[in-house]
């Protein structure tokens, strides 16, 4: 009888405990899981990434010295590694011609911003190719920050919308870019932060590197 007893307690306890769990699961708001949803996916970009850069080439790479932000990625059939600077010029080309840009001008932002790296994160949390931070990718639906063509659409589609905000006053999308657009808004002008002034500059550098190049 005492056995039967505690076996019950134990039963209804157990059920107990089941109906809690399931209340709280049903209870999840939708906002937790996309939240849930998109940590997943960072992970899997984050993992998929550590995996691709640990597998071992398949010809030996040229050596990359100290301080040089050239990377390469293997596209080709034969795995011949490509420099980064152009592996995604088919869809910077894409994104380009959707939100009306100039490709170099995408080109010098993700330059700028990971040096052509889909798997960079910044210190504030940034995110692939043109450093989406989270919030922004997610206002953006980019669902997977790690997938380049995800982030350079993301981006470019940002970028479209901080040069409409300044009409189409290049410095200021920029600046927009790096220090967000109330800065902007805030000090009526290029913020006089040395980072986002160095970067207008650098921007503006890489921009006229490539016209240059282009007219050789």
């Amino acid at each position: 009888m005492v056995e039967d007893y505690l076996g019950e307690i134990f039963r209804l306890r157990q059920d107990e405990r089941r109906h809690v769990d399931e209340r709280r699961h049903s209870g999840r708001s939708f906002t937790d899981r996309r939240r849930a949803s998109r940590r997943r996916r960072t992970l899997r970009g984050l993992l998929f990434g550590m995996f691709a850069m640990s597998l071992p080439s398949q010809v030996s790479r040229p050596h990359v010295g100290v301080g040089t932000t050239e990377a390469f990625v293997s596209t080709s059939e034969d795995f011949r590694p490509l420099p980064a600077a152009i592996a995604y010029n088919d869809v910077i080309a894409e994104a380009a011609h959707l939100y009306k840009l100039d490709p170099n001008l995408i080109r010098a932002i993700i330059r700028a911003e990971s040096a052509f790296n889909p798997f960079a994160v910044s210190r504030a949390g940034a995110q692939g190719l043109m450093q989406l931070m989270p919030a922004v990718a997610e206002e953006l639906n980019v669902l997977d920050p790690f997938d380049p063509r995800q982030n350079i659409f993301g981006g470019a589609r940002y970028l479209r919308s901080l040069l409409d905000r300044n009409d189409g006053n290049l410095d200021l999308a920029v600046a927009s870019y790096n220090a967000g657009p109330g800065a902007v808004d805030r000090y009526n002008g290029i913020p006089p932060y040395r980072e986002t002034r160095n970067y207008v500059n650098k921007v503006n550098r890489f921009l006229k590197n490539a016209k240059a190049s282009e007219g050789d």
